[in-house]
């Protein structure tokens, strides 16, 4: 630390101890040239997560804005707020231990489909239809179809239940 009387840069710390509040460390300092003493205190820097939306552009993360999309997923349906909490936290968690601070929305859709296709299927059809922008019925049908396909091999739903999709999804007969 460069010393403000002198300004060298050779200097013992005296004294340390954490703020009242437990964010910040005091350390008193004293110069081995000068024998100036000062004080340092020293936080964690907080680098706000960065998301890069589709157009390129920058935004800050905004737990708020993934609350609301999340929660209307989850309208009328079995999900406690304390899981779209965990969820969110979750999110979270793996977009902030990435060394680049910055994740794109692509990558958190992808987060959250991962964690509503474990909570509750609808919910995750619900979320999917709009953050991949289904255009007709049939992207919800390939998309209910995956999801049968991975239960059923995860002894999920009756296997008989993708046939009878299928026969609902037939094309008419002329």
């Amino acid at each position: 630390m460069k010393c403000p009387n002198c300004e060298g840069n050779d200097d013992r710390v005296v004294d340390s101890r954490p703020s009242d509040d437990g964010t910040t460390i005091r350390r008193r300092r004293e110069c081995l040239l000068c024998g100036s003493r000062f004080t340092t205190y020293e936080k964690v820097e907080n680098i706000p997560l960065m998301v890069i939306k589709k157009d390129g552009s920058r935004q800050p993360f905004d737990r708020q804005k993934l609350l609301i999309g999340i929660m209307k997923s989850c309208e009328k349906r079995p999900v406690t707020t304390q899981q779209i909490e965990e969820l969110i936290d979750q999110v979270e968690r793996v977009a902030g231990n990435a060394l680049k601070r910055e994740i794109s929305t692509s990558e958190i859709g992808e987060l959250v489909l991962k964690q509503l296709r474990r909570i509750d299927e609808v919910a995750y059809i619900r979320f999917a239809s709009v953050y991949r922008a289904f255009g007709d019925i049939r992207s919800f049908f390939k998309e209910i179809s995956s999801l049968l396909q991975n239960d059923a091999g995860e002894g999920g739903p009756d296997p008989g239940s993708e046939e009878i999709l299928d026969q609902v999804w037939e094309e008419p007969q002329a």
